[in-house]
């Protein structure tokens, strides 16, 4: 509650206090004389001043549940984006390692076409045939390194960016999950603290007023005979 509204909630009670310690008693009986306007004014104004924080404290309650609603659809969206971009990785990582499998097998084919010519062109001489043969069989081996290093290599990337790609993922789940929850949490505290201080108030403002009415029992019970004071009910109510 507002410490501006606080200070005129006391004043207003401290106002109708007085206006029943000073009202005119009449005589033989222990009731009093008020001035009626004067204290419906006083009684309207406490109104308009205490039912506005009890409407801030629904509002509260309203925007707490808005806010945790608006905190769990941003935490959706996070995950629903980090899944997207998780699947665009994977696809681009895909598509380079089967283009690079596709450089080295179109290597590769060079070489064993290569080889095929050279050892075509010195078949005719046994020596050249046989030194033909062993630079085919160097140049398939080499090609079939080359393109078995190319695909090892191919696959350790897309392992190596499927990796990252998930641990990123992963990564901005726990983000969004920790600012949703952290959104709870500031949601449910400004809501506690409201509502604690709007129980202090009723209760300051509880205190009040029964200090009040101690007060005008004990007025009446100075101001009315012993023989008026028995059986009297409104009297009896006061000092219950």
């Amino acid at each position: 509650m507002p410490e501006q509204a606080l200070r005129r909630a006391d004043e207003l009670l401290t106002d109708l206090i007085e206006q029943v310690e000073t009202a005119r008693s009449l005589p033989m009986s222990s009731s009093c004389v008020l001035p009626r306007e004067r204290v419906l004014d006083l009684l309207d104004e406490l109104r308009e001043v205490l039912p506005s924080e009890i409407g801030e404290a629904r509002r509260v309650l309203a925007n707490r549940d808005a806010l945790l609603h608006d905190a769990y659809d941003e935490a959706s969206a996070s995950r629903d984006r980090a899944s997207a971009e998780s699947e665009r990785t994977l696809t681009s990582a895909r598509e380079q390692a089967e283009a690079m499998v596709a450089a080295g097998q179109a290597r590769a084919g060079e070489l064993l076409e290569q080889a095929r010519a050279e050892h075509a062109a010195l078949v005719s001489a046994s020596a050249v045939h046989r030194d033909a043969t062993e630079a085919a069989r160097v140049l398939r081996e080499q090609a079939a390194g080359e393109a078995a290093a190319v695909r090892a290599e191919a696959d350790a990337y897309a392992a190596r960016v499927r990796g990252e790609s998930e641990r990123y993922a992963a990564e901005l789940r726990a983000q969004t999950e920790q600012y949703a929850a952290r959104l709870a949490a500031d949601g449910e505290d400004y809501a506690d603290r409201t509502l604690a201080a709007l129980a202090e108030t009723l209760q300051r403002s509880a205190a009040t007023a029964e200090q009040g009415r101690a007060a005008l029992a004990s007025r009446r019970r100075v101001d009315t005979p012993a023989a008026d004071r028995a059986g009297d009910p409104a009297l009896d109510q006061l000092t219950a």
